[in-house]
């Protein structure tokens, strides 16, 4: 929209409060304030929900896997075979045997729940959710037949595990006796502390190598499953359909959709209705941008009509006034982003001074799943969110505009 000098001027006028015209510039500033609410609204919801998933699929996947071959009654026999199968499956980038099992551990008198994972050891230590994530000692020290193990943070404090203490690992499904079967315990060292950021794992996960885990468990050569990742996670049903035809009748392929599909499925609807709810704030705003240009309409009408008689033509007051509801809408627009980059930048100080002054819990990790508030700004999204405020400012200007545009003169300065 191309300005002439005369229009760039009036412009700016109307813009700036004048004599007898502060209410009408208080319900703009009041336009420009609520533009900039919802769109700081809309990038910090957005960008805090793209934050939960990727940080869910990041660990969860990280932990797991894209997939996992899994044998019928938690034991794959023939997996030397199945992982060769798995190797060379086209689109496959890795595939390492792995045991999981709940069981207990004790210590001083207290019992926990845990969830044992073995490993093989490179595996272990190149880890990607793991690396980088241990708060004491090292993963480098877990050797098969060590007796070493490395547990979750959570799993520590909560039975009071330091560094170099030892723990004991139950497993009820024992030896048979005679007497019946006696729980199989076995004494492991902790030589490393982890926190991956999800309360559950780090509550309950206990890793060691799948050596030991074969011994604790007493399954000689067999592992319960096979991790498998992919070049493309979103294709990976498509990528091991091959596989899953060789493997029929001996396992079951499980992708991470399939094993957290309630979990990313409701992030995937809240998303979608957050920013539903969320744009109605941005429409209300523009519902008062629509307000404000009204009354500024009917407060010129005098002044509207000398600038007709003058020479000012039609499209000329459109444009006018159509700039000065876009320059709302577009301040209150750069506004809210700054304000939503800003909110996101600090956004576990303000989480923390929440609960500091209100002296609740506003983040357990028990419940939110992750230790820390995440965010992950998507450029589109937040071109998408600029647009729609943008277009919906453009819009509200359309009658106040054309209003003005029909004003007669002649009918104005009659009685003048």
């Amino acid at each position: 929209m191309i300005l002439s000098r005369y229009e760039r001027m009036i412009a700016k006028r109307y813009l700036l409060p004048g004599k007898g015209e502060g209410f009408i510039f208080l319900v703009a500033g009041i336009s420009l304030v609520a533009v900039m609410l919802g769109v700081a609204a809309l990038i910090i919801v957005m960008s805090v929900m793209n934050g939960f998933r990727a940080e869910l699929f990041d660990k969860i996947v990280g932990l797991n896997g894209h997939a996992v071959v899994q044998g019928y009654g938690g034991r794959l026999p023939d997996w030397q075979s199945i992982l060769k199968q798995a190797k060379a499956t086209p689109g496959v980038t890795s595939a390492t045997p792995m045991i999981e099992q709940p069981l207990l551990a004790t210590f001083n008198g207290r019992v926990e729940a845990i969830l044992v994972r073995g490993m093989t050891v490179p595996d272990i230590r190149a880890n990607k959710t793991l690396k980088g994530k241990v708060l004491a000692g090292s993963l480098d020290s877990l050797t098969p037949g060590a007796g070493k193990v490395g547990i979750g943070s959570r799993l520590a404090e909560n039975l009071g595990v330091q560094l170099g203490d030892s723990l004991t690992i139950i497993n009820p499904a024992g030896r048979s006796t005679p007497f019946g079967t006696v729980p199989r315990q076995i004494s492991y060292q902790v030589s490393a502390i982890f926190e991956v950021g999800i309360y559950d794992y780090d509550k309950a996960m206990v890793v060691m190598p799948v050596e030991d885990a074969q011994t604790l468990l007493l399954l000689g050569d067999v592992v319960g499953m096979i991790e498998v990742e992919t070049v493309n996670p979103d294709r990976v049903g498509q990528i091991l359909e091959p596989l899953a035809a060789k493997v029929a009748g001996r396992a079951v392929i499980t992708d991470w959709r399939q094993m957290n599909a309630s979990l990313f499925e409701a992030l995937a609807v809240e998303r979608v209705a957050m920013f539903v709810v969320l744009s109605i704030i941005v429409l209300v705003a523009v519902f008062n941008i629509l307000s404000s240009l009204i009354m500024l309409v009917r407060a010129k009408t005098r002044d509207i009509a000398i600038l007709r008689t003058m020479g000012a033509s039609r499209a000329g007051l459109v444009k006018i006034f159509m700039t000065v509801g876009v320059t709302i809408g577009t301040l209150g627009m750069v506004a809210g982003m700054i304000l939503g980059f800003t909110f996101l930048f600090f956004r576990q100080n303000v989480v923390n001074a929440i609960q500091f002054v209100t002296g609740q819990n506003l983040w357990d990790p028990s419940i939110r799943f992750l230790t820390e508030l995440p965010s992950q700004p998507d450029p589109v999204e937040i071109a998408v969110i600029c647009v729609m405020a943008l277009l919906f400012s453009f819009l509200a200007t359309l009658y106040p505009a054309f209003k003005a545009a029909n004003t007669d003169p002649v009918q104005v300065l009659r009685y003048e």
